[in-house]
Formats: structure tokens, C-alpha cells, sequence
């Protein structure tokens, strides 16, 4: 229930600020507006209001805005309240609006999650150097190294993890070219990604050159009773440097019932602390019966912001222009097949995700919406007709030629997006269906 009605709010936002958009700008420039309608299909509840009849229909996978006199074959009287009278200027406008409209909404929302205060990871604005390759992984059999700096993926220059991450992760199953920095010299090699979650996010099993952090400590458990506290960054372990939860496990593992100094970092400064790990007996269930055990959750180092409006709004800006060149990136790399179709998500994985968000709290939920209001705009925004960006490129090219296209040139626009819509439906609709067990199972080609 909890996912349905995450799914409803979510798509019936997006879907009412996309219209309302539309909406607003034809009645600014005069245009009658006839119907109003969240949904498709049959009318389940609505009214009328002047000229305009608003409802809510069987089908929530959409909306549209009915104008008088919207296309060519719809009875027209000539008045100028009708689309096709207004000036391709205004036309281009009330167009414009619907995905404006998400965009903005993508911008003003997560300001609003950041000003409610946010963690931003510490790592992925670091620079990404190796500091574990894992055993078997496309990483260690391309060659590469614990302290190797990752200074290209695929011909684009990475600075910093997150780059690396959204590098790496669209790539899952294409053969790629990295570059790192090894001893003063770049070393290429070629890793293939390998499909990780059941969004198929590339990974090639290397991690950051890090200190684990601690989460929380289980009380009465040792790393309480030693001093360990939430927010202490484990450091070293007897003198040995821990750069990741799994050498930490590890170094702590080899310890019980025998003392361990764990050097720690609090609040900027280094301190020792004494700690005796007890031999596991299900305290922690991750570990093997009789492994040292501290009774701790590990995590990674995070920075919290709370910024006023104007920063809030300055850096929702920044991240939304930022995730929009991924978007870009991502639909140009599925036209020349580096990215796979595989990582396509249609209604029902947005709806497990709003769910999941939703369980998460309204911060998470609202921070998927402005992701998914985003993809949205920028969609719409593509020259595809049936899209609103497919109406703004018919005008355009129609202007460029100083003539407009006969109907039966603007069909077969039509049919063929709408035959690209199709495709990509079945495709999104596919894969949602492969990520649930029961559907999968039934697919005996993937199993």
C-alpha cells in the first residue's frame, strides 16, 4: 500500500505541474482550454468551470491540456482563441511551459531537501584513488593497482569518485578504456564493467581510498564499553592503516579476546583508544562464530549541510545542471549502445522506488521526485514527435522552410514517434518486469 500511494503522489505531482504549466501559459495567450485531465482513458471524477472541463481519468500514466483548435482536423471556427491561430511564438510558449515547469520544480524541491538539512558524501568529491581492488573482480584482472589515481574512463577526464562512479556505472557490460596515474606515470588498460543491483549499475570492484566510520555502536558491546563513539573515523588498527570496512573487519577479526589499539579521529583530532573484541557467539551475524567482534555499523565519512534559501537554491542548481549533462550523456551513450538499454526504468520500478523512498522518509521521496521531475523535462524536451519536444521542432523546422508542412507530412512525423514511444515502452515495461522474482522466473532466456 505503502508503494501505491508513494507512486500516486509522486506521478500525480509531476504529471499536474507538467499540465498546469501548459495550462497556465495557453490562457495567458488567449488559447480557450476545453479539457484539463490527469490521467487517460475513461473520466472517473471532474467538473466544469467556465470553458474548461477538469478531471481525473481510469489511466494515471500521463495528462493532457485540450485546446480549442489544437490540431489541424479539430473543428475550427477561425476565432482567435483557438492553438493553431496564435503565432508560432505563442505557440512555442504554452509548448515550452509543461517542461519548464518540471524543471523548475526539480530545482525548487531539492532546495527544499537541502535546506532541511542533507548528507553529502566526503568521498565522492575526493579524488579517486585505489585503495582496495577486489579479489577477481574486472579491476584486478585489467591490472590495476591499490593507489593507482583513476585520471580517465572512456576518453572523459575524471577528477573526483562521483565522476568515476557515474562513468563507470553507465557503462555495465561495454569494454572500456581506463587511464590511472601510477608512480608518476599513466597506465591504460581496458576493463569490461560488470551489471551490479537489479539496475545493471556498472562496477569493476575497486574501492576508495578511505577510512570507515562509525554508524553506531551496539550498547554494552566492546567499542562502546572502549570509547568508541558515532561519527569517530577508525583510522588505524595496532598501527596499521585501515582504508576500508573490509580491512577493518579483518584487522578486528584476527582479535578476539585480545586487546587492540584503534587510533580514531574525533572532531579533527587523533586519539588511541583500547579495545578488547569478544569472540562472535551471534552478536554480530555477519561474522563467523568465534571472529572478534566490536558490536559496530560502519558507514562512510559524510559532511551534513543545512544552507539558508539562497545557497540552498544556488547548489539545487548546480546538482540539477550537473545531473543534467549525466541525462545527456546517458542518451547519447544508449544511441551509440555504450550504456544498456538494461538500466531503462519504467513505471513499475519508479514505483518500487517511490516506495522504498517513502519508508525512507518524505526527505528521500521528495528527493526522487525532483530526480524523476528532471528526466521528465529534459525527456519532454527531445525532438521526438508526439513530445512537446517534437512540436517545437516541427515549428522550428516549419519556420526555417516559411511554409508549414502539409498533414500528411506531419503524420508521418507522428507515426514514426510515436512508433519510437512504443518501442521504448516495451522496453522500459521489459525490464521493470525482469527486476521482479515471480515475472523473472517466468523467463526461462534469462535464467
Amino acid at each position: 500500500m505503502t508503494t501505491l500511494l508513494a507512486f500516486a503522489f509522486v506521478l500525480g505531482v509531476l504529471i499536474f505541474v507538467h499540465e498546469l504549466g501548459h495550462f497556465m501559459m495557453a490562457r495567458r495567450v488567449g488559447v480557450k482550454v476545453l479539457k484539463f485531465s490527469l490521467g487517460f482513458g475513461p473520466r472517473l471524477i471532474g467538473f466544469t468551470r467556465g470553458d474548461t472541463e477538469y478531471v481525473i481519468s481510469a489511466i494515471p500514466l500521463g495528462g493532457y491540456v485540450k485546446m480549442a483548435g489544437e490540431n489541424p482536423d479539430d473543428p475550427r471556427s477561425g476565432k482567435d482563441d483557438e492553438f493553431l491561430s496564435k503565432t508560432k511564438w505563442q505557440r512555442f510558449q504554452v509548448l515550452i511551459m509543461g517542461p519548464l515547469m518540471n524543471l523548475m520544480l526539480a530545482v525548487l524541491v531539492t532546495a527544499g531537501v537541502l535546506m532541511n538539512g542533507a548528507e553529502i558524501s566526503a568521498i565522492q568529491s575526493k579524488p579517486p584513488v585505489i585503495g582496495q581492488v577486489t579479489a577477481g573482480s574486472p579491476a584486478q584482472n585489467a591490472g590495476v593497482q591499490p593507489g593507482d589515481l583513476v585520471v580517465r574512463v572512456a576518453g572523459r577526464e575524471i577528477e573526483t569518485w562521483e565522476q568515476f562512479n557515474i562513468a563507470v556505472g553507465t557503462r555495465a557490460g561495454s569494454e572500456t578504456d581506463l587511464v590511472v596515474l601510477r608512480n608518476g606515470k599513466e597506465v591504460a588498460v581496458k576493463v569490461t564493467p560488470t551489471p551490479q543491483t537489479r539496475f545493471e549499475i556498472g562496477d569493476i570492484g575497486v574501492i576508495p581510498d578511505a577510512h570507515p566510520l562509525v554508524k553506531a555502536t551496539l550498547p554494552g558491546g566492546p567499542a562502546q564499553k572502549g570509547g568508541l563513539k558515532a561519527g569517530d573515523v577508525i583510522v588505524k588498527v595496532d598501527g596499521a592503516a585501515i582504508g576500508s570496512p573490509g580491512q577493518l573487519i579483518a584487522a578486528i577479526s584476527k582479535k578476539a579476546d585480545a586487546q587492540a589499539t584503534m587510533t580514531i579521529e574525533r572532531g579533527g583530532v587523533q586519539q588511541d583508544l583500547s579495545i578488547v573484541p569478544e569472540a562472535n557467539t551471534g552478536r554480530c551475524p555477519s561474522l563467523p562464530q568465534g571472529a572478534g567482534c566490536i558490536g559496530i555499523s560502519i558507514g562512510e565519512e559524510v559532511t551534513i549541510i543545512k544552507p539558508g534559501p539562497i545557497d540552498a537554491l544556488g547548489m539545487s542548481i548546480k546538482h540539477n545542471y550537473n545531473a543534467a549533462g549525466l541525462i545527456f550523456m546517458t542518451i547519447g551513450q544508449l544511441v551509440t549502445r555504450e550504456t544498456s538499454t538494461r538500466q531503462l526504468m519504467g513505471p513499475l520500478a519508479i514505483a518500487q522506488l517511490s516506495g522504498e523512498s517513502a519508508q525512507q522518509g518524505w526527505a528521500a521521496l521528495f528527493a526522487l521526485m525532483a530526480t524523476i521531475s528532471l528526466n521528465l523535462g529534459l525527456l519532454n524536451l527531445l525532438p521526438i514527435p508526439v513530445l512537446d519536444g517534437g512540436h517545437i521542432t516541427i515549428m522550428a523546422l516549419e519556420g526555417l522552410a516559411r511554409r508549414d508542412f502539409s498533414m500528411r507530412v506531419k503524420e508521418k512525423m507522428f507515426l514514426v514517434g510515436f512508433a519510437a514511444l512504443l518501442m521504448l515502452m516495451v522496453t522500459v515495461i521489459y525490464n521493470d518486469l525482469t527486476r521482479i522474482a515471480i515475472f523473472e522466473r517466468l523467463m526461462p532466456w534469462r535464467n
